[in-house]
């Protein structure tokens, strides 16, 4: 059961307008200011005056209900399973968070590559390099997903510069372990409503374990952050915002001067779909993510260790550790030799 307080900072996210960048030197600082207070005091954010159009929302959220409406044999063609790149579908229940089944669906889709095995030596996370699966029925389905990615790669990137500005930090830092071998993730997302045996995880507790996460929600709501009072608290839906909140790495980077904050998503009520889209900024795979240098380092609290979830510097050793826990079914056809003995 959720506390709710009465704290009026807790009933909505902090807003960023990224426009205010490009609005002369003094709304620029301000800019700055806001944005480093929320990334050092909460981890998440919303997110306006990104210039994504909403026709270019609509064209991505029409193609993905069309998805969820086609006969399920048409989504199970795309089974996950089948891919040894944890890309496609997966069924409502086949997912874990926590150790415990997320009650949603959804289609997973990464930068669109030709497969990658390891060899002899490589790091078993060329796996997750591959190509994905798409609905024959519905090629407008990849076009929008694909067009997403470069325009949110595009959103994030400058996001990340000016957040690493406003901690004092140089800006394009981190631009050599993006660019054109980066490893974004989209996730089209369908919440089915509450799983009808008292349980109501759509997603359970968890941080991300990226740069950045930009999440595109509907209007029925049911995210919810971990603040400052240990609680979780309700995110409303903002039209035209992107919910936004820092990954592991960066936590890792500033040494927890920036914080990744839990967060977790209540089902809906039984007879109610809610629909998200989830991006995740992440470098390349083979990325070694170095400290970056700013000026505010002394006052790190230091990165919150996990005994059952250690941080790897190898980005693709993290994305894999994910990969294995929340999706069995393909880790145990497709990578059995990578499992933990129990």
């Amino acid at each position: 059961m959720t506390t709710h307080t009465t704290d009026p900072s807790y009933a909505q996210l902090p807003i960023i307008d990224l426009s205010a960048a490009d609005r002369g030197p003094q709304e620029r600082a301000l800019f700055h200011a806001r944005l480093h207070s929320a990334a050092h005091d909460v981890g998440f954010f919303q997110l306006t005056g990104h210039g994504v159009t909403q026709a270019e929302t609509d064209a991505l959220t029409s193609a993905m209900r069309a998805f969820f409406a086609l006969p399920e044999a048409d989504r199970l063609a795309l089974d996950n399973v089948n891919s040894p790149h944890f890309r496609g579908y997966t069924r409502t229940g086949d997912e874990r968070t926590g150790g415990a089944r997320d009650w949603r669906d959804q289609l997973d889709i990464g930068a669109e590559r030709p497969a990658r095995v390891p060899g002899p030596g490589e790091p078993p996370y060329w796996w997750l390099q591959g190509p994905n699966q798409w609905p024959a029925a519905l090629p407008e389905l990849r076009t929008a997903a694909l067009a997403w990615i470069e325009r949110l790669s595009a959103v994030a990137q400058r996001l990340l510069r000016e957040l690493l500005t406003a901690i004092g930090a140089p800006a394009g830092f981190y631009d050599p372990v993006f660019g054109a071998h980066a490893h974004p993730h989209l996730k089209l997302v369908r919440y089915p409503g509450s799983a009808g045996d008292g349980t109501d995880q759509g997603v359970g507790a968890h941080k991300d374990y990226g740069f950045l996460t930009l999440l595109l929600q509907d209007t029925v709501g049911g995210l919810q952050v971990q603040r400052a009072d240990g609680n979780f608290h309700e995110v409303p839906p903002l039209d035209g915002a992107f919910v936004v909140n820092l990954g592991e790495l960066l936590e890792v980077a500033t040494n927890g001067y920036l914080v990744a904050t839990n967060h977790r998503v209540v089902s809906p009520p039984a007879a109610t779909e809610r629909y998200s889209v989830p991006f995740f900024y992440n470098p390349s795979l083979d990325a070694k993510i170095t400290p970056v240098p700013f000026p505010h380092a002394e006052k790190a609290r230091g990165i919150s260790t996990d005994p059952s979830n250690p941080l790897f510097a190898e980005y693709g050793y993290n994305e894999l550790k994910g990969k294995l826990r929340a999706h069995p079914l393909v880790a145990e056809k497709h990578h059995a030799s990578l499992l933990t003995p129990a």
